[in-house]
């Protein structure tokens, strides 16, 4: 599959100067690009190592002298990173999955197949499940009873889509992605030690014998279009009520969304986000690497929390947040900077009480 210069300028909206006729069939870095590879040199730095490869186009940064650097053409654009998401759109033929349905695959007879529907190998359809139109299914994939996917659904390899889980149109779930899991409820007959110490905040008490019953999931999850959740990522289905997931949100590697979770739209949570049941998520909020959230708290919209952070307790919409608790970014770089200086501090302090002391033996 290739594409003509022209084509890629005119599906990214942006300027080509030079021969716009030349076959592009795919994209590399300045040093290692081929003859028909696109090379992505849209900073000076990238640019310096185009002579090293065999470019004959490239994508430049508006301005760029492009015959400098000994190219028959040149695509600019205004904002090169944007430029990269359609670049890889065009780029990219996504999995090979054949139309139709996979003679391996199983299909249970009471499921509804939309128009243009591609089931891989070993995959598993269930009982009355309704598959949009242009759904493709990756092979190993598991779809259970009564579960309804909307138009161009993808399921890459090993997915697991629980019992009446709904997809919005344009979902993309990546291998190894659970949808659907039982949420992780239990209970004890009395009242249990985790509780006393929420209530107490950490008092010691004797450990009781106590037994773990569990409270089923009778809920499910329910996903908006355009939401994107990735490899080996979890979502689990709600006690009595639905998990969801807002429009546009996008779900990275080994991200873990407990039961009755709700997360508003347009959301970016990175690699290893935790969050626990019960707690409401705004729009368009951002919680990078590693960050923790506690259960039954809200979590306000256009919030932005650091790598790491754990957050223990509401935050309000528009908050920046940092650090083990949760306090605002500002705060917690200051707090940092003053424990960086605690060990001078400690050696003036000890100096003083040096000098005091030597003032009092004098007198």
């Amino acid at each position: 599959m290739t594409f003509s210069l022209n084509e890629i300028a005119t599906a990214l909206g942006a300027r080509i100067e030079g021969d716009g006729s030349l076959r592009i069939s795919g994209a590399s870095e300045p040093a290692s690009a081929g003859a028909q590879d696109l090379a992505l040199a849209m900073d000076p730095k990238y640019a310096a190592r185009l002579s090293e490869g065999a470019a004959r186009a490239a994508i430049l940064w508006d301005g760029a002298d492009w015959k400098s650097y000994g190219l028959a053409a040149a695509v600019f654009v205004p904002r090169p990173r944007y430029a990269m998401a359609g670049v890889t759109t065009l780029l990219d033929p996504g999995p090979e999955i054949a139309p139709g349905v996979h003679p391996t695959a199983y299909v249970d007879p009471s499921a509804v197949l939309g128009e243009g529907v591609a089931i891989g190998p070993n995959a598993v359809i269930g009982a009355r499940v309704r598959l949009g139109k242009g759904v493709r299914i990756g092979p190993l994939t598991s779809v259970a009873e009564d579960a309804v996917l909307g138009d161009a659904v993808l399921l890459y390899a090993g997915v697991r889509v629980g019992a009446r889980v709904r997809l919005g149109n344009r979902v993309i779930l990546q291998p190894g992605a659970v949808i659907g899991a039982d949420g992780f409820s239990f209970v004890t007959p009395e009242k249990s030690r985790v509780e006393g110490v929420r209530e107490s905040l950490g008092a010691e008490k004797a450990n009781l014998a106590q037994s773990w019953t569990r409270i089923h999931s009778l809920g499910t999850v329910e996903i908006g279009d355009d939401v994107e959740i990735g490899a080996n990522s979890t979502v689990d289905r709600g006690t009595i009520r639905a998990t969801t997931i807002g429009r546009g949100t996008k779900l990275d590697n080994l991200v873990q969304i407990g039961h009755n979770v709700q997360i508003g739209e347009d959301c970016l949570l990175c690699g290893l986000v935790g969050v626990a049941g019960s707690t409401r998520i705004g729009n368009r909020v951002v919680l990078a690497g590693q960050c923790g959230v506690n259960d039954n708290i809200f979590i306000g919209d256009d919030v932005v929390a650091g790598g790491g952070t754990k957050i223990f307790t509401n935050a309000p919409a528009g908050r920046v947040l940092l650090g083990y608790p949760a306090v605002k970014m500002a705060t917690h770089i200051e707090s940092y900077k003053a424990l960086r200086r605690l060990p001078r501090l400690f050696r003036e302090v000890a100096a003083l009480q040096k000098a005091v002391l030597k003032g009092d033996q004098t007198n």
